[in-house]
């Protein structure tokens, strides 16, 4: 199973303040542990929400684009990591060795074809792991 844990923003990394070398250091070995154990698949910081923008759609399809920065900083993304395991429960404990102090963690599951149902054709299916497949060998997987 895929889950997302998602860094949440504060006040300092909305900001612009950077981590200490301390912290860098610890998450650096973090991160290694979760590679060496097969978990990480994919994880990065993100900068402020002033460098960033949101793309919102009207009910007729229309976008608006608004601008960073955002003002609530208990609804912004730091940073994230996707991790491969196989139950929700793993993931908590894996993020629970996250070396922060303060904070807060969000653990979402990504989503799966037996999810959307019958509108997820298997011709549907098809064309999505033909994508997927595509964009791995971009990425040089």
């Amino acid at each position: 199973m895929r889950f997302m844990v998602i860094v949440k923003a504060d006040e300092a990394s909305e900001r612009g303040e950077l981590p200490p070398q301390e912290l860098l250091a610890a998450m650096g070995a973090y991160n290694e542990e979760l590679v060496k154990a097969g978990i990480m698949l994919d994880g990065d910081g993100l900068r402020p929400s002033r460098h960033g923008a949101r793309v919102q759609f009207d009910q007729d399809g229309n976008a608006t684009v608004i601008d960073g920065p955002f003002t609530e900083t208990k609804e912004l993304v730091s940073g994230y990591w996707v991790f491969e395991v196989s139950s929700r429960e793993e993931a908590i404990e894996w993020a629970k060795k996250a070396p922060f102090r303060g904070g807060e963690l969000e653990i979402r599951p990504f989503s799966t074809a037996e999810d959307f149902g019958e509108a997820f054709t298997p011709g549907l299916q098809e064309k999505e792991n033909a994508l997927r497949e595509t964009v791995a060998q971009q990425r040089g997987r």
